[in-house]
């Protein structure tokens, strides 16, 4: 029997930017059979390192080092620059590379590749025990687009519009030096709140965000689950969370009930009014365990993207200067206190080629000179007209596997791009400071910015 190809969806909660991490996909014969049923001329050139641990720790180093990368050329040129194989976080994987990978994962789901969920996700995310991992995919695929379409979106981005304003207000105003990344993260954790399960006073928000820290720390960690460790202390933090979100699920189905909560306020209401296809009801441990996922994809992704726009405008002043001639633009035509709408959004074109030119990257493909002329040039241009050439450039996924919140995720950036480039001229503190993976691409201090406000 030839070996299933399995993609683990570490970055299935998650919600934007990261769906395509490094297509790492688990190859795995049946477990019926023994290893001796398998040939092992079948798997891809490569080698597994250490037993238990592979080749995590050459991995992780070159993750914090901030060049990820470098772990998977070095491979591509060893072994082979379509597929090589190696063992991560306990398990046994190949990598498929270049646009020809990601051709293959996309127009073969459920044919040569099924959804996974890695051991961490599993006991972090523990789905119930008659479902497996694959058909709980299926099941939030088939529910988040009526939540997350462009047409359901709509409504919001005059939510999100206030959400930043009061956020700026809050924690940029009046500052002359703040650190972003923490701060983009209250942001995109606490709008989540906003919009998912209506939670919108900040000292609560503060409050969940961090376990939520320490469960998406836990995600990526090695599964040794023993007191003290990262897997250990995610597991902890995953089921804190869960237990408030029961609590939140339990009083809303009260507040459903009384009519003082709209069937249509968000999509914890949404999830519990649906019903699967027997007519069933979700029960309120599954919606805990799916508005958890989907509050993870709210606390570290989109903030990453943040972060570092805020550090290339800092850096490159002809397209901050792009930026905010693109969105004085926009606000000119706006009245006094009219906040955005969906055409306003569809005017931010520069901005959201700026948004796409992030330092985060599938690397085989988003990295490669082959695809990408001076990939690591900072270069909107290269989004104008046609765009990237099909499956080379793949921040969200693609085909079945597309990211179902890559229309939340550019709202929830563009609209804070407008607002902070009208507001504020910042200068970086420290001009040389280095990016790091641990396990989401960040600058190793948070990027401490230097802040002067702006007349609008």
């Amino acid at each position: 029997m030839e070996p299933m190809l399995l993609i683990p969806l570490f970055l299935v909660p998650s919600l934007v930017l990261v769906t395509s991490l490094y297509f790492i996909f688990i190859f795995s014969s049946n477990k019926s059979l023994s290893s001796s049923d398998v040939d092992p001329s079948s798997y891809p050139p490569g080698k597994t390192g250490w037993p238990v641990f592979g080749e995590t720790i050459e991995f992780l180093n070159t993750a914090r080092k901030g060049v990820p990368e470098i772990f998977i050329r070095e491979r591509m040129k060893k072994y082979s620059k379509d597929i090589f194989r190696t063992s991560l976080l306990g398990e046994s994987v190949a990598v498929l590379c270049g646009p020809a990978g990601n051709k293959f994962l996309f127009s073969n789901e459920n044919k040569l590749v099924v959804a996974w969920w890695p051991k961490t996700v599993e006991k972090i995310f523990p789905s119930p025990s008659n479902i497996s991992g694959q058909a709980e995919a299926k099941k939030m695929r088939k529910l988040l687009p009526q939540f997350l379409k462009p047409e359901a979106l709509h409504r919001y981005i005059p939510i999100m519009d206030r959400v930043v304003m009061q956020h700026l207000d809050r924690e940029w105003d009046n500052k002359k030096e703040i650190t972003v990344f923490p701060l983009a993260k209250n942001y995109t954790f606490g709008l989540a709140c906003h919009l998912f399960v209506s939670i919108d006073d900040p000292a609560r928000i503060q409050e969940l965000g961090k376990p939520f820290g320490d469960l998406a720390g836990g995600l990526l960690s090695f599964p040794i689950d023993l007191p003290g460790t990262a897997f250990n202390i995610g597991i902890k933090a995953s089921k804190y969370i869960r237990n408030e979100l029961v609590k939140i699920i339990k009083q809303r189905k009260i507040d459903l009930e009384e009519k003082t909560a709209l069937p249509t306020q968000d999509i914890l209401s949404y999830m519990l009014l649906a019903v699967d296809d027997d007519g069933n009801f979700m029960d309120e441990l599954d919606i805990a365990n799916k508005i958890l996922g989907l509050l993870i994809g709210g606390h570290d992704t989109a903030s990453a993207a943040i972060t570092f726009i805020v550090k290339y405008l800092a850096e490159l002043p002809y397209v901050y200067d792009g930026v905010r001639k693109e969105q004085m633009e926009i606000a000119s035509t706006k009245g006094p206190g009219e906040l955005l709408n969906w055409d306003d959004i569809q005017k931010m074109k520069y901005s959201w080629n700026v948004a796409c030119e992030l330092y985060w990257s599938a690397h085989s493909t988003h990295k490669n000179a082959k695809y990408f002329s001076e990939p690591e040039k900072f270069d909107p241009t290269r989004f104008e007209g046609n765009g990237p050439a099909p499956y080379t450039y793949i921040p969200f996924g693609g085909g079945p596997r597309m990211c179902p919140g890559k229309e939340y995720a550019r709202l929830e950036i563009l609209v804070f791009m407008y607002h902070v480039v009208r507001r504020y001229k910042w200068e970086k503190i420290l001009p040389d400071e280095k990016i790091v993976v641990d396990p989401m691409p960040a600058p190793a201090k948070g990027l401490p910015i230097r802040l002067q406000s702006q007349v609008i």
